[in-house]
């Protein structure tokens, strides 16, 4: 439901982001649903590409992107992420700050992100600078824009996952 307002009010292709450490997206971490048939409830989540809320939306199209880092980058990045799986139960959604991008003015809450806001957050702690714009104004569109990153694959999720099976 909020997934269609925001494509609704965008018309962008995508309108979530998640991030994952590996190829195989095998740690996917994202602001999202809580639980998979509840969708007003949501936080800090481990995705998951086969189960979970991917599983009740089968024909999730997906764009997965690559970046390179450092191996300093690399480090900061895990510790970030680290924080958050720490504390995984303070977190929750920032639906305010949904509105704030739509006003242009960003809302920020303790413990509290969207997706984007999530993900700008980690690499901006991790001295990673690919979006230059405060992290509560970012959108998924400005991931999908940004030259720095590069387009890995684009389609169904469920094949993405099924191919790196057969290639493993």
């Amino acid at each position: 439901m909020l997934s269609r307002c925001i494509y609704v009010y965008t018309r962008e292709p995508y309108t979530h982001v998640s991030i994952s450490l590996d190829k195989n997206l095998n740690e996917l971490y994202s602001f999202g649903r809580i639980r998979p048939s509840n969708p007003i409830i949501g936080g800090f989540v481990k995705e998951d590409v086969v189960n979970g809320t991917y599983a009740r939306f089968p024909e999730t199209r997906c764009a997965l992107y690559s970046l390179k880092v450092n191996d300093i980058q690399y480090k900061r990045l895990k510790k970030e992420l680290n924080k958050f799986r720490m504390n995984e139960d303070k977190y929750s959604y920032n639906l305010l700050g949904l509105f704030g991008i739509m006003l242009r003015v960003p809302v920020e809450r303790k413990y509290n992100y969207f997706c984007s806001q999530f993900v700008a957050t980690l690499l901006y702690n991790s001295g990673i600078f690919i979006v230059h714009k405060h992290a509560a104004l970012v959108c998924p569109e400005d991931f999908r824009e940004c030259k720095k990153l590069k387009l890995i694959y684009e389609g169904k999720l469920k094949e993405y996952s099924y191919e790196m099976k057969i290639c493993s």
